[in-house]
């Protein structure tokens, strides 16, 4: 009986305990950087004409080319993921920058959008 609650202690005070990322583990802003570039990268890719099973062709290549570029090896990816699904909050927290993040591109872009349509065109005349 006392082993269960010695156990049962140390459970509860590890699971109280605020733990720190794991090194490896990326940023909230990393993280949320990161999948800002595999989401536009996801929408590039379905405005391609193709079969719908030839996207792993194209999109494997630019999430390799991605990590490298943000200097994220297969394994940090990994153990980002596997932290962020083990603390939903802080994935949330993430999802949350990533949302806002992509609402303010789209909404620049359709700025732009309508700036270039407003553009008088001017006739040359000669």
């Amino acid at each position: 009986m006392q082993k269960l609650l010695i156990l049962f202690l140390l459970v509860i005070s590890g699971a109280c305990g605020k733990k720190e990322k794991p090194q490896e583990v990326l940023t909230d802003a990393q993280l949320s950087s990161l999948l800002v570039e595999i989401y536009l990268g996801e929408a590039r890719t379905d405005n391609i004409p193709y079969v719908r099973d030839s996207a792993v062709k194209y999109f494997i290549p630019f999430e390799q080319k991605l990590l490298k570029a943000q200097g994220v090896s297969e394994a940090a990816l990994k153990s980002t993921y596997a932290y962020y699904i083990a603390h939903p909050k802080e994935l949330e927290r993430v999802y949350d920058s990533v949302i806002d993040t992509l609402v303010l591109r789209e909404q620049r872009a359709a700025k732009v959008q309508l700036e270039v349509i407003k553009v008088p065109l001017k006739v040359i005349e000669d």
